[in-house]
């Protein structure tokens, strides 16, 4: 296992520069007002593809040797990582293969194949990803950039926290939502070396609490197939992301789907940015753990955008 290190984030940061956003961090009085907080979120939501996941795989994209460009890169990912991971193989002129659930939203598929990469579908459990994508890759030979339990994804995503100590003066907390971990780890490389006074928390479906079942027991415990609105929470922790969990949060903190439909309505209402459900969760721990940050400032971290407007879960209810 190769373990990320700050020099590695540090190089990303550099790397990534001419294909990413440095994303603005948005305040909310009324937010604040509510939780009695003082909220700074970081909106990846405005990140290249609409998502944080840019950060990671332009990260491997323009890490590898010239060598390694012609059979191109390949994933299996629920949405963000693929159409990421798409995103940055165009960039960089070489071919993009991703495996990802029939179920995944059409906003997502239709992001990938905008962006050049090719999809094919696999059922919606962890072990039929795993099981296609292996046969993709003995096709194609192409590169595997895992979506999370990879050190050049984890060393991209953290360049989003070094941003946000630099646009935000004396956090106290940041908290970010966690499937895999690769943002979690991500921020955890970061803010350990840079800022080691600031707390971290993670915030996770009730109905996909893999990652908090995990922190309780000491080891990872991986579900096939959770079903929750947040779509892009629903994959397990792997050994990488989990050393770095392991190590430096804080606390795992759930919420019910009903919290995360509603925290997600009221940063629509509120602050009218467009954000998928799993960027909302972060904003339902908050309300649900209001004790834990009374009177801190708390950076959150926005995820992504990439959400299918005809199918926003309120209007379901």
């Amino acid at each position: 296992m190769i373990i990320p290190t700050l020099d590695d984030m540090q190089n990303a940061h550099k790397r990534i520069k001419p294909y990413v956003h440095e994303t603005p961090v948005l305040t909310s009085s009324y937010l604040d007002e509510l939780t009695g907080a003082r909220l700074f979120f970081k909106c990846e939501n405005f990140q290249k593809a609409g998502v944080f996941k840019a950060r990671g795989a332009s990260n491997a994209v323009f890490s590898l040797s010239e060598d390694m460009l012609e059979k191109g890169v390949a994933t299996h990912s629920s949405g963000n990582h693929a159409l990421s991971l798409s995103y940055a193989a165009g960039r960089r002129g070489i071919p993009c293969t991703v495996v990802m659930p029939r179920t995944a939203p059409q906003a997502k598929k239709d992001a990938v194949m905008g962006y050049g990469g090719t999809i094919v579908e696999c059922e919606p459990s962890t072990s039929s990803r795993e099981a296609i994508f292996a046969e993709v890759v003995a096709k194609s030979g192409a590169e595997f950039v895992h979506p999370y339990n990879d050190p050049r994804v984890i060393a991209g995503q953290g360049t989003c926290s070094a941003e946000l100590i630099e646009q935000v003066e004396s956090l106290d907390a940041v908290i970010a939502p966690i499937g895999g971990g690769g943002m979690v780890s991500g921020t955890c490389l970061t803010l350990s070396n840079l800022a080691p006074n600031v707390k971290i928390y993670a915030a996770e479906p009730e109905q996909a609490d893999d990652a908090a079942r995990s922190f309780r027991a000491g080891h990872i415990i991986a579900d096939d197939a959770p079903v929750t609105v947040a779509d892009g929470l629903k994959v397990p922790l792997k050994d990488l992301t989990w050393h770095f969990v392991s190590n430096h949060v804080t606390d795992i903190l759930t919420a019910s789907e009903q919290e995360i439909i509603d925290a997600m309505k009221l940063i629509w209402k509120r602050m009218k940015i467009v954000m998928e459900p799993s960027s909302a969760v972060p904003l339902a721990t908050i309300l649900k753990n209001k004790d834990t940050f009374a009177g801190k400032r708390v950076g959150v971290i926005i995820t992504g955008g990439n959400v299918d407007l005809d199918l926003l879960p309120w209007l379901k209810n």
